[in-house]
């Protein structure tokens, strides 16, 4: 009976042997092998084969491309504004190696890595630079954690800005400062208005004097030829003058008569006297 219990413990000993040093290593995975507690080797996908007890799996690391979510922090751009940014990366373990001996956890590592080049690289800028410039800042930041991941074993095939914002209390006062600009063009487009239609009325009234000046002196160079001509028509015979102005006299009382408004009108006490004066002095 003891042989028999003896003989079933070996045989499954030997089965729990044998299954331990078999391994079938999926599509997309490596295996980290350890002897002893040292390095051994790196098991690729298929069917493996390791030492049982003295050979241990010590890591299993994924060979596909991982998608790494960089959460969203705040960031203080070179002109002390406040803002939000967030990233996600796409990396990939080249050398399974590197990645579990050279860092303690790999993605921690490249995550805080790209969180604190980030930071770095926005608080470089501007705030109008930084919020239209994402290809610029994935650019640099890709170039910039590409090194290190390296030592890492990583390969860093992309970098995407997923949001860049201002904050809460810098958007309040963009909209602020949006609005005040807004009215100060206003403002600007009215004065300049203002400005042209006055430019506008006054070349108008330089025109209507130059015009009305012209209109004047063309009716006095009227009024002196008529008063030439009557005087040379009329020769030394006063009584014809007499009649036209006594005709005009009559007529512009009866005007002032008509009208709403009081009215002085002065004549000289001696019409005759005056117009035949007036006369003598344009016919000479």
């Amino acid at each position: 009976m003891t042989g028999v219990v003896t003989s079933v413990v070996i045989f499954v000993f030997v089965l729990t042997t044998i299954a331990m040093g078999v391994n079938i290593i999926p599509q997309g995975e490596e295996w980290v092998v350890q002897r002893l507690g040292k390095y051994r080797e790196t098991l690729t996908p298929g069917l493996r084969f390791i030492i049982p007890f003295i050979d241990s799996v010590s890591y299993k690391v994924t060979t596909k491309d991982i998608i790494l979510d960089i959460q969203e922090q705040e960031v203080i751009t070179h002109d002390n504004a406040l803002i939000l940014v967030n990233a996600i990366a796409f990396i990939k373990v080249t050398d399974s190696v590197k990645a579990v001996y050279g860092v303690e956890n790999y993605i921690e590592a490249i995550r805080n890595m790209i969180m604190t080049t980030l930071r770095s690289i926005v608080g470089e800028m501007e705030l109008d630079h930084a919020l239209s410039k994402r290809e610029t800042i994935k650019m640099r930041l890709k170039a910039s954690v590409a090194d290190e991941a390296m030592d890492w074993g990583l390969t860093v095939k992309s970098v995407e800005i997923q949001d860049i914002k201002p904050s809460s209390s810098m958007q309040r006062a963009m909209e602020l400062q949006a609005a005040a600009e807004r009215e100060r063009k206003a403002m600007v487009t009215r004065a300049e208005g203002e400005k042209q239609s006055m430019i506008l009325t006054a070349e108008a009234r330089l025109e209507s004097a130059k015009r009305d000046a012209e209109a004047q002196i063309t009716l006095a160079e009227a009024s002196s030829q008529a008063i030439t001509k009557v005087a040379g028509a009329l020769g030394t015979n006063d009584v014809p003058a007499y009649y036209l102005l006594g005709e005009k006299y009559i007529a512009g009382m009866t005007r002032l008569a008509e009208s709403d408004n009081a009215k002085i009108l002065l004549l000289p006490a001696d019409i005759q006297s005056t117009l035949r004066g007036l006369l003598r002095q344009h016919a000479s």
